[in-house]
């Protein structure tokens, strides 16, 4: 991810004016989708591998900056989004019904692959990792872990309402913002994850997808130059915080919680040696892919 908010050229990275340069964008915006639904994966890269996340921010930041060229030029990457959602929620909802243990340890798999990048991110050449680096993310980890994983216990678990449905576009929109963080994993431990894609499938206008969305705007138009100063003032911090978030988000996914709700938190009752096979399997390959797409995002940033 590039500290610069300057748009790119865009010559090379968002293909051709037109209708053939809305097919493509509308492409990338179903793609970016997966961000939004899989655990492990981070909207925010997707949109970096595709070339038009610093544009994405660089809109969000200054919104009125070239409002009407930026709007019509990311209109065809949101309808790919939410067409996304919409067609990739039901495969995935039958397969957490069906296969719950294997796909948990694959997207956990998938986030492992990516600690590597976040790692490299976290530091420059000129600023190395410090003991205040170290102490920021053992914290973190600690402290935030021993908190998703209590919270339901301390404060009651998130309804699957209105509200929490504002607190999941908060998440998905902090995914975009923040390459690297998978707002899956924490919707899973918040125990919103199955709901939304419940919602997501049927279609819920206005029970799901109309907080999600004015959840997720309000946190652009809020957090965006936020996110933008605190990046470039402390970039390190910032990182080391979200790494320990991801890495104590990703044990939890795997880790069954006796304060949550049986169909909120992994189960493995039943589970045989099968099971634990085709679960480490992909978690193996999930940790590739997350390897790969690290790669690509450093490549095509």
């Amino acid at each position: 991810m590039s500290n610069k908010t300057t748009p790119q050229p865009q010559a090379k990275n968002s293909g051709k004016g037109g209708f053939l340069g809305w097919i493509i964008r509308f492409i990338k915006g179903v793609v970016i989708a997966l961000g939004f639904i899989l655990p492990g994966v981070s909207g925010g890269v997707l949109a970096a591998i595709l070339g038009i996340y610093e544009r994405l921010l660089s809109f969000m930041a200054h919104l009125t900056k070239n409002f009407k060229a930026n709007l019509l030029f990311f209109i065809p990457v949101g309808v790919g989004m939410v067409a996304g959602i919409v067609l990739l929620s039901n495969p995935l909802e039958y397969l957490l019904e069906n296969f719950q243990v294997i796909v948990l340890w694959g997207f956990a798999g998938a986030i492992v692959g990516t600690l590597p990048s976040l790692f490299k991110e976290s530091v420059s050449k000129k600023l190395k990792r410090d003991f205040i680096d170290y102490t920021w993310l053992i914290a973190t980890m600690l402290i935030g872990g021993s908190f998703l994983f209590f919270m339901s216990e301390l404060f009651g678990t998130i309804p699957d309402n209105f509200f929490g449905f504002l607190i999941a576009g908060v998440l998905l929109a902090l995914g975009v913002l923040v390459p690297g963080l998978s707002p899956s994993n924490l919707l899973l431990i918040l125990g919103l994850y199955n709901p939304m894609l419940n919602g997501f499938k049927s279609l819920d206008i206005v029970g799901v997808f109309l907080p999600i969305g004015i959840g997720a705007l309000a946190t652009i138009l809020l957090f965006s130059k936020a996110m933008e100063f605190l990046i470039n003032r402390f970039h390190s911090r910032v990182y080391h915080f979200i790494i320990g978030i991801v890495i104590a988000s990703t044990v939890l996914i795997l880790v069954p919680n006796p304060f949550m709700a049986a169909e909120d938190t992994i189960s493995y009752v039943g589970a045989d040696w099968l099971t634990f096979v085709l679960a480490a399997v992909l978690f193996i390959g999930g940790m590739c892919l997350g390897l790969w797409m690290s790669k690509l995002e450093e490549k095509y940033k």
